[in-house]
């Protein structure tokens, strides 16, 4: 399996996943820049990574810019054939804009930016980015001001339906409350995938736990998710 990982202006943790896909996980990566209009040396066995950062400065809206990047196109007709595509924070924005997941990121409640770990329940481990995870509560840091992820009360039903919620944040034993709830996403979702399973948008990043000179390493079980 090859990986890419786009990088628009304003990305700035392209890096973060590079390192850890080249160096942690000793696996083929390419860099592609937005500009890039295809997708030429990738199959639908590989997967494509849309990193977190502030694309275009998050002007207008947060990835409502960057959807329109040409290689953006691309991306969308590589996960209609079948390909990986995983968007992490500001990649999960992009793929609620360019309509690959339902949904939008609003604002967080408080109106701040949120930057510590926080503790999400694993709701489903049959997915290309959970099938290794091994614990039903893992420790993964966010770092956001636009995380709280909202949808209609249709759509919700929907990937309840159809098991698409893959994370909601909870508190370390697990319970679901209003408290561990920090930025007022919709039923305390953290990350979803489209019905298909082979789309994938988490606010948290789990690139950022990985190693244990971080003190955290339970976020090699998503990328060794994807290997197996």
């Amino acid at each position: 399996m090859k990986f890419g990982v786009v990088i628009f202006p304003g990305s700035n943790c392209d890096k973060d996943l590079i390192h850890v896909l080249k160096n942690v996980l000793k696996k083929e990566v390419v860099e592609i820049w937005h500009k890039n209009e295809h997708l030429d040396n990738f199959t639908t066995q590989d997967c494509i990574f849309l990193p977190g950062g502030f694309s275009f400065g998050d002007y207008l809206r947060t990835g409502a810019i960057a959807r329109f990047s040409p290689i953006m196109a691309s991306i969308i007709q590589f996960a209609h054939d079948g390909g990986k595509v995983i968007g992490i924070c500001n990649g999960f924005q992009i793929l609620c804009e360019s309509g690959l997941l339902p949904g939008v990121l609003l604002r967080n409640k408080n109106q701040k930016f949120v930057c510590e770990n926080k503790f999400l329940k694993v709701e489903n481990k049959n997915s290309i980015f959970t099938n290794s995870i091994a614990k039903d509560v893992v420790k993964v840091p966010v770092a956001h001001a636009e995380g709280r992820f909202y949808a209609s009360e249709e759509v919700i039903q929907n990937l309840e339906k159809n098991n698409q919620i893959l994370f909601r944040y909870a508190a370390e034993d697990g319970g679901v409350t209003d408290e561990s709830n920090f930025n007022g996403s919709t039923h305390n979702i953290a990350g979803i995938c489209n019905e298909r399973g082979n789309v994938i948008g988490m606010m948290p990043h789990p690139e950022r736990c990985t190693e244990s000179s971080l003190g955290n390493e339970d976020g090699l079980a998503f990328f060794y998710s994807l290997i197996a």
